[in-house]
């Protein structure tokens, strides 16, 4: 790592957390944090386990609804464990090395969520606007190749982002104002003029972030205008049904990331705000994800409550399942 007169060597961080949280409610919130945790690492393994083995629930839609349960528990499970053991067990430290890797994986899994919601738009925007082309472009094989292509897409940028960032010289400070560690908190300590790259950081989260939104945006506006065209009222409320998820779990991610990033371009957003903000987009959305999913999507919900019943069944007559 580089120095120069007002850098020094710093060989771990120290994980702020909430500020101004005082240590008498250290444990309740770790216990509120762990409980999230453990909700969200259940809800998104569920319904991970329930696609993969049950028959009826391998279509393109549950497809994507599978990639993107496996990035939500990915990245629940990087961020989590680290504050919890902070407020639970004073742990509150991350080294150097393990400070980029967690800064690496927050970045990839964001946009790897990006790039999946891109995809559930256009999945139904294909499916309502063009319903004749859907069976021939939307294939379990095409989806299947489409996120493949997703999940490798950020490695490359995120890469030279890190290799950039890791030789920054910083500061005295090793306190990181936030729950885990990120680009924008790392930034904050370095010494010297590194305005390049964080304009290089910020441009390639607007291409990741706005670019599939306006697509997003762009799908549901003609999603919305096919629809209203549609004479019958039941057949609209069935199309809209069958949106609504997908456009409230792109609303989870979106609106708040956007309200941060947005405002960092124009005023440093207060401290405590910020983290509100950020705890809000990076647990909401993976938490209530599996909900959705439950409560909206009627084969998933079937799925589920068969499985159910049939170990329930096989539990009181004692015969073991398939």
């Amino acid at each position: 790592m580089e120095n120069n007169d007002n850098s020094t060597d710093i060989e771990e961080f120290f994980l702020l957390g909430f500020p101004g949280l005082t240590p008498q409610y250290y444990v309740a919130v770790g216990t509120v944090l762990l409980v999230i945790y453990l909700l969200l690492v259940g809800g998104n393994i569920l319904t991970i386990v329930c696609i993969c083995y049950e028959k009826n629930l391998k279509k393109p839609t549950h497809i994507i609804f599978c990639n993107l349960a496996i990035v939500d528990f990915a990245f629940g499970t990087i961020i989590l464990p680290k504050i919890i053991a902070k407020y639970l067990f004073n742990d509150e430290t991350l080294t150097f090395q393990g400070c980029f890797v967690q800064m690496f994986f927050v970045h990839y899994f964001g946009a790897v969520t990006s790039f999946i919601l891109l995809l559930m738009a256009i999945d139904r925007f294909i499916a309502i606007c063009n319903p004749l082309r859907y069976p021939s472009l939307v294939t379990n094989h095409s989806i299947a190749i489409t996120c493949g292509i997703f999940w490798l897409i950020p490695v490359s940028w995120l890469t030279l982002i890190i290799h950039q960032t890791i030789g920054m010289p910083f500061c005295e400070s090793n306190i990181i104002a936030q729950f885990f560690c990120d680009q924008n908190s790392i930034s904050l300590l370095a010494c010297g003029d590194i305005r390049n790259m964080r304009l290089l950081f910020l441009i390639m989260t607007l291409i990741v972030l706005l670019g599939p939104l306006v697509f997003i945006i762009f799908s549901y506006l003609a999603i919305i205008v096919t629809v209203l065209k549609i004479p019958v009222i039941q057949t609209k409320y069935k199309v809209f049904s069958t949106c609504s998820p997908q456009l409230f779990i792109i609303c989870l991610y979106y609106l708040p990331r956007c309200a941060v990033y947005i405002t960092d371009m124009k005023i440093r957003m207060n401290v405590n705000t910020r983290v509100f903000l950020v705890m809000w987009y990076s647990l909401l959305p993976p938490l209530t994800h599996p909900f959705i999913f439950f409560f909206r999507s009627k084969e998933i919900r079937k799925a589920i409550i068969m499985k159910l019943n049939k170990r329930k069944i096989s539990n009181q007559l004692n015969v073991p399942l398939d």
